[in-house]
């Protein structure tokens, strides 16, 4: 009998017993991968300190070790890793840890210091903790009945965040869902079945709907129109600032032309923090336009929403609460697990109403729409659906509004503090403003100041930069700028000032490697 590394109890006849052990085996290997994650954060930890060197850890025998990531070729990391699953017997606990370790050795440590590569980073204890109690409880929050416990804590967590984004209704409030796509994908989704209720049952039709959105807006705006059967050619941009923003006349502009064509525009995406720039847009400015032609004004605050919680940096989303729906993820810049996504509005009975359908076999409600709806799947495109509010309202309690606050302003001073040191660097010229509007700092390696017009050198001397830096323990990020690819460097709230200095530091000597690589001999 296969008992995958550990024993069944039995009656005293050699014979399984009739009632389980499951708890001793939770408990050995909760007990065994314990062991094994916690070195694995501590390695990160103790890599720390080091960060202000530039340089990767170096080991007892003076060899360098890079506890941020061991890179490899695709086709190496195949061979080294063996990964196989079982067509037969289980490998059991043996091989269960076997691949864990496999698992953390070739991934990249987020807790690492020097990982500023993309718009989340690690998570932290509390949030190791809500994943370990979601995986325990393993239920569904589709209905009340089978996580009634899990739902109260997402309709008060979900209730707190709306009337903090100024969504102070008796009816505001929101859900989660599984990321900011899914967010933008479901404000879409209502918006078309509250202004056009028809379509809910009988599709797009004749319509020709437009959505608009900033030229910096999310790609998931488009795939989400994909999804909705307008196709990708339904989303106008919307020209922005030398800042990033969008240019609300142009909206005005754009709404326009869309009707003189024949057109239905009807959704506006503004954006809390774009993904490249982190640029805020004006709010108050593309409401007023919004409202002028009757459009839904949904705002995608994936990224930049938490600056809510921030005294010093709210200001920058002034106007949110006129918004018709809001996105935001507390897995990006709050370091909750990923992943933890919610969509915020006035009045959740408009989610309702735009998504409900009869289901028997689950929603037992009595259909009065002005009920308090306690089954969240009634409200979402999703039927099965994680408890993921929980990870908020666990840091939440944890942290307090206070605590986040702190976190925010030192991730938003750490930024600053970036831009800062690197104007003070002859060698290289911000894109970003100074101070950079969220948490990513934008610029090129300038040789004695002066960013190259051709776009195709700036492109290969920063990703040649960028993959000598992870060999130092630092990995940043690039994105097409406006003279070829630039540095996207993405700080986060456990940023520390030594990492900011040793990036510096990495990033000149780096720089100075390639610039002699490419010199002529």
């Amino acid at each position: 009998m296969a008992t995958n590394g550990y024993a069944p109890r039995t009656n005293g006849t050699h014979e399984p017993a009739d009632f389980p052990d499951r708890a001793a085996e939770v408990q050995d290997l909760i007990t065994a991968v314990r062991d094994l994650i916690v070195p694995y954060v501590k390695s990160a930890d103790e890599a720390a300190a080091t960060k202000i060197t530039g340089q990767s850890v170096s080991t007892a025998k003076g060899l360098p070790q890079n506890g941020l990531v061991e890179l490899h070729r695709p086709e190496d990391l195949i061979q080294k890793m063996r990964f196989s699953l079982p067509l037969k017997e289980g490998r059991g606990r043996e091989g269960l840890l076997d691949t864990i370790q496999d698992v953390l050795k070739y991934s990249v440590n987020t807790w690492d210091q020097g990982f500023l590569d993309k718009l989340y980073a690690s998570t932290n204890a509390v949030g190791v903790i809500s994943e370990m109690i979601l995986a325990t409880l393993n239920t569904n929050l589709h209905v009340y009945q089978v996580s009634p416990a899990l739902t109260v804590i997402e309709k008060h967590t979900t209730k707190i965040m709306a009337d903090l984004w100024g969504f102070t209704g008796p009816r505001a409030g929101g859900v989660s869902t599984q990321g900011g796509s899914a967010s933008n994908l479901t404000s879409i989704v209502v918006a078309r079945n509250t202004l056009f209720p028809e379509t809910k049952t009988k599709g797009n039709g004749d319509n020709d709907f437009i959505l608009l959105t900033s030229a910096h807006g999310h790609y998931s705006i488009e795939k989400a129109a994909q999804m909705c059967g307008m196709g990708s050619d339904a989303v106008w941009d919307v020209a922005i600032d030398d800042t990033g923003r969008m240019i609300p006349e142009d909206l005005r502009k754009q709404i326009k032309k869309a009707k003189e064509d024949g057109k239905t525009p009807f959704y506006v995406n503004a954006t809390a923090g774009t993904t490249v720039m982190g640029s805020y847009d004006p709010f108050v400015e593309i409401r007023e336009v919004c409202t002028e032609f009757g459009l839904w004004m949904h705002i995608d605050a994936s990224w930049g929403g938490p600056a809510l919680f921030s005294a010093k940096q709210k200001h920058k989303l002034k106007g949110c609460e006129l918004a018709n729906s809001l996105a935001v993820n507390p897995h990006k810049m709050m370091n909750v697990p990923v992943t933890c996504s919610f969509l915020l509005g006035p009045d959740i009975n408009t989610f309702h109403k735009a998504n409900t359908l009869p289901a028997g076999y689950l929603f037992h409600g009595a259909g009065d729409e002005d009920r308090e709806i306690w089954d969240l799947a009634d409200l979402t495109l999703q039927c099965g659906r994680r408890g993921d509010s929980l990870k908020l309202a666990l840091s939440w309690i944890y942290y307090g509004a206070a605590g986040f606050e702190r976190q925010v302003d030192n991730a938003f001073e750490m930024a600053g503090y970036l831009a800062g040191v690197l104007t003070e660097r002859r060698d290289f010229v911000l894109v970003s403003t100074n101070p950079p509007p969220c948490l990513q700092v934008c610029f090129y390696h300038a040789p004695g100041g002066v960013v190259s017009e051709e776009k195709d050198d700036n492109t290969t001397r920063t990703r040649a930069i960028a993959d000598g830096l992870i060999r130092r323990g630092f990995m940043v990020d690039y994105a097409p700028g406006p003279k070829g690819s630039m540095f996207r460097v993405v700080v986060n709230c456990q940023t520390r000032k030594g990492t900011v200095d040793g990036l510096v530091k990495a990033l000149e000597e780096v720089a100075g490697e390639v610039q002699d690589r490419c010199l002529p001999h």
